[in-house]
């Protein structure tokens, strides 16, 4: 072929070249079986020192390298409820929350269906913190005391008010509530602004073995208050009698309490194939988040899939479908 013949050719080869990279391109943002959506989703994490927001900033730091052009944007909140209305709505797209705060969420919401799950992750332990030598021994001794209940759109404050109620207080006028995060609960009970506080978070939580470190504390039984709570509470199903192991704070012997499931959640007009790869990523970073998060190392794919109250999103049906054996 002769240089001119060449040079007639070449810009038919250049229109071929350029169909052939739309193409590609297409493939890799619309059909391809490794695309998914690039850009920053919000993710509601939870107060300073919690759980939730440990986990979401080891998260954000693993999806860098396992979903390359994906970015966290971690927002912070008051927790479990405050975490629904920030996806539900549209200002998050992912959250963790706690599943008595989902079916509470969806019985006042009702016909309100936007919410699905990602993946059942691991237990939040409901914890009475005292002084040592503190004469609380149950829920019922803290009839006119100070006592922290968790921030008004907190999953600590959504149980700590049915656990009082189940304890025959009124969580409004039978004690003197503070709405306070777990960090500043610490901090008033030491300085003896604060006769208890409730928390409800993955173990251990940091705020509460800084605290331990600084003053000796107790973890005040809650386990009597469950089949309570199930009788009062239609929506309870989620809560489960449960020991705080021994040891998981300095000086603290095993405790009877109650623990509830954590949900990875989202909305149902996610991209499935964005959920899917995070689906996969949650699992797969379970033992490099779990050397920092303790909670962490107790996401489980066998127990994953159990998300109740809230179906699976697509996108994660379709990562445990490719998983199954």
């Amino acid at each position: 072929m002769t240089r001119t013949s060449l040079h007639r050719l070449w810009p038919a080869l250049a229109a071929l070249l350029l169909v052939a990279g739309l193409l590609a391109g297409w493939w890799l943002t619309s059909g391809g079986t490794d695309s998914y959506p690039r850009g920053v989703d919000g993710f509601a994490t939870g107060v300073p020192n919690g759980v939730y927001d440990r986990y979401g900033t080891m998260l954000q730091q693993y999806l860098r390298t396992a979903l390359p052009g994906v970015e966290l944007r971690l927002d912070r909140s008051q927790g479990s409820v405050d975490n629904l209305e920030r996806v539900a709505s549209g200002r998050d797209d992912f959250a963790i929350a706690t599943a008595d705060a989902v079916a509470d969420y969806q019985a006042q919401r009702q016909g309100d269906d936007r919410l699905r799950a990602i993946a059942r992750l691991y237990d939040d332990y409901l914890q009475l913190v005292v002084p040592v030598d503190s004469k609380i021994q149950k829920v019922a001794d803290l009839r006119t005391l100070r006592v922290g209940v968790g921030q008004s759109k907190s999953g600590v404050n959504l149980v700590t008010r049915r656990l009082l109620t189940a304890a025959g207080i009124d969580p409004d006028h039978g004690i003197q509530p503070a709405l306070l995060g777990v960090g500043d609960e610490a901090q008033q009970l030491a300085a003896g602004k604060l006769d208890a506080f409730f928390w409800s978070g993955g173990l251990p939580t940091s705020a509460l073995t800084d605290l331990a470190g600084t003053m000796p504390i107790r973890i005040v039984p809650l386990g009597d208050l469950t089949d309570a709570l199930h009788s009062q509470f239609a929506d309870s199903a989620a809560y489960r009698t449960a020991v705080l192991p021994a040891g998981i704070y300095p000086r603290n012997p095993a405790v009877l309490t109650m623990a509830v499931p954590n949900l990875l959640i989202t909305r149902e007009d996610l991209d499935p194939r964005l959920v899917e790869r995070l689906t996969r990523a949650v699992i797969d970073s379970r033992d490099w988040i779990g050397g920092q998060v303790h909670s962490a190392q107790l996401v489980d794919l066998r127990t994953a899939v159990y998300t109740d109250p809230l179906p699976l999103h697509e996108g994660a049906r379709r990562y445990y479908r490719s998983v199954k054996p």
